[in-house]
């Protein structure tokens, strides 16, 4: 279960420039780290494609092994995981998600970048 579990969540980071596992969707987030990564990424006018991990409880729990990290939500960027709500906010703040979505070819809206 977990090698099919583990190939259908690197097909989705692998298929998609940003992928945002999380509570909840992107038009509808469940909690507020989730809302605010949403804020985030909607500020940068960046495309992605929102997992929410409450309609699978095997992503849910799978998604934690494959990074090898204990919260949700999860940001990957170009197959690279970024982090959760804190770092993804401090690297916002500092530019440094701006910096790697330019590292990454990944383009934004750098008029309202923070």
């Amino acid at each position: 279960m977990q090698n099919v579990l583990f190939d259908r969540i690197q097909k989705d980071i692998s298929e998609n420039d940003i992928v945002l596992f999380m509570k909840g969707s992107a038009a509808f987030p469940q909690c507020g780290f989730s809302s605010l990564i949403v804020q985030v990424l909607s500020q940068l006018g960046v495309t992605f494609r929102d997992i929410n991990v409450l309609e699978d409880n095997d992503v849910r729990e799978g998604i934690k092994e494959f990074s090898n990290w204990p919260t949700i939500p999860q940001l990957y960027v170009k197959g690279e995981f970024v982090g959760g709500c804190d770092i993804v906010r401090e690297m916002y703040t500092e530019g440094e998600l701006q910096q790697l979505l330019d590292d990454k070819g990944i383009a934004y809206n750098k008029s309202d970048a923070a």
